[in-house]
């Protein structure tokens, strides 16, 4: 039985799955952040440390499929309790084991069931909260990502110190523990699917799906998809080169590149709840999804591709360039928060767990390819315009990504395009009609 929308528990939701992917961004980042410490204990090479990092995503893109696909047969809050506690039980073995292949098959482990925790708890939020509301509460617990980077960057240091960077792993269990239990008192599946009209009600026993190969070809569905992994390959940098570029770059020590960093994670924040909320204005004032979303988020990730390749702009000062650098880095996440919604209007709910989780695994081939790209460049290119030409490509992807999305980003459009091969429609007591 569909309920109706009922606010103060939806927000409870979104503020639970907030808190899961703020544990789930800290359980990406400790192997990281505690770099130093294993390497020096273990006798670790830094070819085998990176081997230990890198495991982390072999299986995390296929994990998300399995998962986006499980969820649309599967009940959002068994799957999150399941995640949970299975990044709980990974930990363990960390903490405990020398052993590389034991690090490697336990962070092996560990991507595999962080694979499909955003796509997974985007669908459960999308559960409480009408398509009108959707932008707001998901720009929300996204944002939990880069508060778990920040709290990370501060928590999993000063425990290594206090107690060894064993007890870290050790936190992180007992922290997916006690997510578990209070979803358990407090999380519930939401029955609130509201499916757009060009979806809507369709004969009894007349399933509500399209085929996969038809939702793949949509223009929208494509444009989101694009829009997000370029935003993505300016995350995957974000993560893995911006420290090193402030540093050996522009020449800033480890204290001020840091709080520079924590700048960018910091504006990232109210900048994205922003965009959220004005999208959403503009929707409540009848403007079309397209231009309250579409054009919205390709127009941000236009002005982050632009900042990014300004950098190269000869006779700049390093403070221009950090200027440039955190414009750029706050523009592109718009499309994290607006992307899932426009999915979410054309695609059936009953599939919007799968379209979810290709959405995330395809973007996640930019954190595999970013930084590698960067890496080459800034090994091959001396001084900071190595870093600069790596930024530069981002930027560069940027921009065809965000042009390609503001011409085929289309949600009205494709709703009205997917409609025409869905079951047909009835009117209680009437015979049924072709869908249209």
């Amino acid at each position: 039985m569909t309920m109706s929308y009922q606010p103060r528990r939806a927000w409870l939701t979104a503020m639970l799955l907030f808190f899961f992917l703020v544990v789930n961004a800290m359980d990406k980042m400790v192997v990281g952040l505690l770099a130093a410490p294993m390497m020096n204990e273990l006798g670790l090479t830094p070819a085998q440390f990176g081997l230990v990092g890198s495991s982390f995503f072999w299986l995390f893109a296929v994990s998300g499929v399995l998962g986006g696909f499980l969820a649309n047969r599967t009940p959002t809050s068994r799957l999150l309790i399941v995640m949970a506690l299975a990044w709980s039980l990974c930990q363990i073995p960390l903490a405990l084991s020398s052993s590389l292949a034991v690090l490697i098959v336990s962070r092996i482990l560990l991507g595999f069931m962080e694979g499909p925790a955003a796509p997974v708890a985007i669908h459960a939020c999308y559960k409480w909260f009408p398509d009108s509301r959707r932008n707001l509460p998901v720009a929300v617990l996204t944002q939990g990502a880069g508060i778990g980077i920040v709290l990370a960057g501060f928590l999993i240091p000063a425990v290594a110190v206090h107690w060894g960077w064993r007890a870290n792993f050790y936190v992180l269990a007992a922290l997916g523990v006690l997510w578990a239990v209070a979803w358990l008192a407090l999380g519930r599946e939401g029955t609130l699917d509201e499916r757009p009209a060009a979806h809507g009600p369709v004969a009894s026993g007349v399933p509500q799906r399209l085929s996969y190969r038809l939702l793949l070809s949509d223009p929208t569905v494509l444009g989101c998809f694009a829009l997000r992994l370029a935003a993505y390959w300016g995350l995957a940098l974000c993560l893995t080169w911006i420290p090193a570029y402030l540093q050996g770059g522009l020449g800033f020590d480890h204290a001020v590149s840091g709080k520079l960093f924590a700048l960018i994670i910091g504006t990232n924040l109210p900048l994205t709840l922003a965009i959220a909320w004005f999208s959403e204005r503009l929707l409540a004032r009848g403007v079309s999804s397209r231009a309250a979303r579409g054009w919205v988020s390709a127009g941000m990730l236009l002005l982050s591709g632009g900042f990014f390749l300004l950098l190269l702009w000869p006779d700049t000062t390093p403070a221009m360039r950090v200027g440039l650098l955190v414009v750029a880095c706050v523009c592109a996440p718009a499309i994290y928060s607006l992307g899932p919604a426009m999915l979410a209007e054309v695609v059936p709910a009953g599939q919007r767990g799968a379209i979810l989780a290709i959405d995330a695994s395809v973007s996640s081939l930019a954190g595999v390819l970013a930084p590698l790209v960067t890496g080459v460049l800034v090994q091959n290119v001396p001084g900071a315009r190595g870093f600069e030409l790596g930024l530069a490509v981002c930027g560069a992807i940027m921009v065809v990504a965000a042009l390609a999305g503001l011409y085929v980003v289309n949600p009205e459009r494709s709703r009205r395009r997917l409609a025409a091969h869905l079951p047909p429609r009835v009117e209680a007591g009437q015979p049924a009609v072709a869908a249209g």
